[in-house]
């Protein structure tokens, strides 16, 4: 799976209202499955613009996450990428909604505050 922290740079983050289970009607990251014979850049861009009709452009990896009760249908991992976007955004796909949203004003879905916290936080130092 992957999922993508686009901030808008006034506090509020890309986010998408899920238009089905697990948590539907929750907001969550646009992300996704990667599909066979795709890599997870690809995968996070291609989910990207699926569901909100944004083309991004990926910056930095977040992180990895890998709790196993991350996601209730069963032990899913998930690779976060920080990105860009310029444009308003339009739900598509599974989407029911999707707007740049305060984070800390919202209930996110999955385990989608803490990737948006890592994401968010200072990038860690070269080495």
């Amino acid at each position: 799976m992957v999922d993508v922290v686009v901030p808008d740079g006034e506090g509020r983050v890309l986010l998408i209202r899920r238009g089905s289970e697990p948590y539907e009607g929750s907001w969550a990251l646009p992300g996704g499955f990667v599909d066979v014979g795709e890599t997870v850049g690809d995968a996070a861009v291609r989910e990207a613009k699926e569901e909100t009709g944004l083309d991004v452009e990926l910056s930095r990896l977040v992180g990895v996450y890998s709790d196993p009760g991350r996601d209730p249908r069963g032990h899913n991992v998930s690779v976060a990428f920080l990105a860009r976007a310029e444009g308003d955004p339009s739900a598509a796909s599974d989407a029911d909604e999707a707007a740049f949203l305060e984070p800390s004003s919202t209930e996110l879905a999955f385990d989608h505050a803490s990737i948006i916290s890592d994401a968010l936080a200072a990038p860690p130092p070269a080495r």
